[in-house]
Parts: C-alpha cells; sequence; structure tokens
C-alpha cells in the first residue's frame, strides 16, 4: 500500500540508486558545493553587488524522517529539502543520526539550488522505529536594500536560467486577464525607472489583498477575492513581474514564502533583491532569519510524475505487508544549542 504524506500514491524503488552512507556524506558536501558553482551566474553578479549584508544570527535545525511501522513496509521511499548556501545564508552539517536501515540515502539536486535528500529501503521491519535526521546551523543575514536604484533595468537579453522565471508555474497564472488588466493599469501611469514600477506593483498587492490564512488559490482569484495569505500574495507579486518581463520567483522558508525579483544594471550584471510580500513592508531587501529551503516555483521530480510542483514537499511512499500503516513524521524544526 503506498502512502504519500498528503496523498496515496505509489513508486517505485527502482527509480532510486543507492549508495552507503559514508559515501553520500562526501557527497552531500560535494553537491552543496556544486550548488554554490551553479548558482554564481544566477544569483551573485561579477560586478558590485547591489544589496548589502548584516546582522547575521545562527540557528541551528533539525530535519529529517521518523518512521514508526505496524505491519512490514517494502520498498520504502521517502524525500525532503535540506538548505544549502546561498548569498545572504551559509549552511553547515553539525550531526546526523541514520539508523538501520535507512542506510542507503542520496541529495539530489534540483533546478535553482534546491538540494533533496532521498532515502530508499527495501524493507523495514514491523512494529519497529527507525530514522534519517540532519541537523544543520544555518547562518542568516540580514539583507540590506540598495542605496542606489534609478540605473537598474529590465534584463533585456535574460540567460536560459533566468528565463525560469518568466514563464507560467503552479498557481502562478500571469496570464490570466485579471492580472493582465492589473499590470496594464499599474504601467499605463509614467513611472521613473524599473524599480519604481515593482515598488509600485508591489505595493499594489499589499493595498488590495488582505491578509487572510487559507487553503491554496491561483494568484488571479486571490486578487479577484481580495484576500490570501502568504502563498498568494507573494505569486501575485511574481506574478505582476511577470507581466513586465521581469523575472520574479518564490523563496520558501519554514511555515512562510516572500519573492524576489531580478533587475541587472548598467554593466548588464544581475541582482536579485527580495520584499516582504505578507507582514512589515520591506521592500528591496528583508530581515529574515529562518532558512532558506528552496528558491523557485517550478519544480519537477520523478516522485510527482513529472509534473510541475510548486515547492517540493517530503514525500513518503512504501508497500504495506499487512493491515497496519506506517507512521511517517517530517520533521522540521528550530533546536536549542
Amino acid at each position: 500500500m503506498p502512502l504519500d504524506r498528503r496523498q496515496f500514491c505509489s513508486q517505485s524503488l527502482a527509480r532510486l540508486t543507492a549508495v552507503s552512507a559514508a559515501t553520500t556524506l562526501e557527497y552531500h558536501h560535494d553537491a552543496m558545493a556544486q550548488s554554490r558553482r551553479s548558482r554564481r551566474g544566477d544569483q551573485e553578479s561579477e560586478g558590485t553587488p547591489r544589496v548589502s549584508f548584516d546582522l547575521p544570527q545562527t540557528h541551528r535545525w533539525r530535519m529529517g524522517l521518523s518512521l514508526k511501522t505496524g505491519s512490514t513496509c517494502q520498498n520504502v521511499i521517502a524525500t525532503f529539502p535540506i538548505p544549502v548556501n546561498w548569498p545572504e545564508q551559509e549552511v553547515r552539517l553539525v550531526n546526523k543520526n541514520i539508523d538501520n536501515p535507512m542506510t542507503r540515502w542520496i541529495t539530489r539536486p534540483a533546478p535553482g539550488g534546491t538540494t533533496q535528500v532521498v532515502a530508499s529501503v527495501a524493507k523495514v521491519a514491523a512494529s519497529s522505529e527507525t530514522e534519517i535526521m540532519f541537523e544543520f546551523d544555518v547562518k542568516k543575514h540580514r539583507i540590506v536594500a540598495p542605496e542606489v536604484t534609478d540605473d537598474l533595468v529590465i534584463p533585456a537579453r535574460p540567460s536560459r536560467d533566468i528565463k525560469l522565471y518568466l514563464g507560467t508555474s503552479p498557481e502562478i497564472d500571469h496570464t490570466h486577464r485579471t492580472i493582465r488588466a492589473a499590470y496594464a493599469e499599474l504601467s499605463a501611469e509614467p513611472y521613473d525607472n524599473a524599480w519604481q514600477l515593482v515598488e509600485r506593483m508591489y505595493d499594489y498587492v499589499r493595498d488590495n489583498v488582505r491578509y487572510v490564512n487559507g487553503p491554496i488559490q491561483r494568484a488571479s482569484l486571490a486578487l479577484e477575492n481580495g484576500y490570501g495569505d502568504c502563498e498568494e500574495m507573494t505569486s501575485l507579486v511574481v506574478a505582476l513581474c511577470r507581466n513586465a518581463k521581469i523575472p520574479a520567483r518564490m523563496v520558501w522558508v519554514p511555515e512562510h514564502c516572500y519573492p524576489e525579483f531580478y533587475l541587472e544594471d548598467a554593466d548588464g550584471d544581475g541582482h536579485w533583491f527580495p520584499c516582504q510580500a505578507a507582514g512589515t513592508r520591506q521592500f528591496g531587501g528583508i530581515e529574515e532569519y529562518r532558512p532558506v529551503l528552496q528558491k523557485g516555483d517550478r519544480f519537477r521530480v520523478p516522485e510527482k510524475g513529472g509534473k510541475p510542483q510548486r515547492y517540493l514537499t517530503e514525500f513518503f511512499t512504501c508497500e504495506v505487508k499487512g493491515r497496519s500503516d506506517p507512521n511517517p513524521t517530517f520533521v522540521l524544526e528550530q533546536v536549542d544549542v
């Protein structure tokens, strides 16, 4: 019987390549190094940085999977995201606990620099407990908005990686007539530069969408209904930016998200700028000390059949050999040091 944290689904164990825990730890560090290299063109320009970082805080985060079985489970597969380095964030693995038989696992990169742990187990005995758990020290900086912004422009020829943040994503229906009409109205009035246009769209979302926590809805519905939570407000900022041909994406931290937008300076160097769609007004910089888990809003993973995903959720599936279902618990929590 296959299980998912949110829905029942199936998955073949044969899709995974398992390696030993000792080898995987080394691979994890290699993957983080590779992730830093691959993000350099996406996140760090070769010119003068336009944002600055200060007031760092370091917090320890524990994340992973704890599994209790009733009946015997076979062909177990579990995935969950882990944080990696970003310009505003430094991640250090400080501890891990990997019980038998959870010793077969890998790290798998996803678009945009995101990384997942993928664990596969051929068999977990009935009435047993096992876990795969990591602890990370995450040093996170406040991002300070730039003082000079009038030279920043919309990229004329964005790279292939950046173009990823101009298209349609799940729940970000930027081509919907309601969003197009809002953008047309906002862009019709004169503005001095691209920064001013983005700020106008940002304030429009905050003025016209009331924060109400609830089920996920499309960005266009949030605008039509006039309410939504941090996901809808972030989606709408991203959707309006994409109408202006300004690359934008969602940034996911524990229990929250916010948008980033991308502009180029006079030398053609690109820069990402965050803003806080829901909560205290913060534009072009942000004070957010929860770890970045993912950046982006269109991911494809084999566990979901290759269908585009808004974000990479935790995933669990197995075959139950009996009548008692397992109890998988994904952990994502800050811990005291």
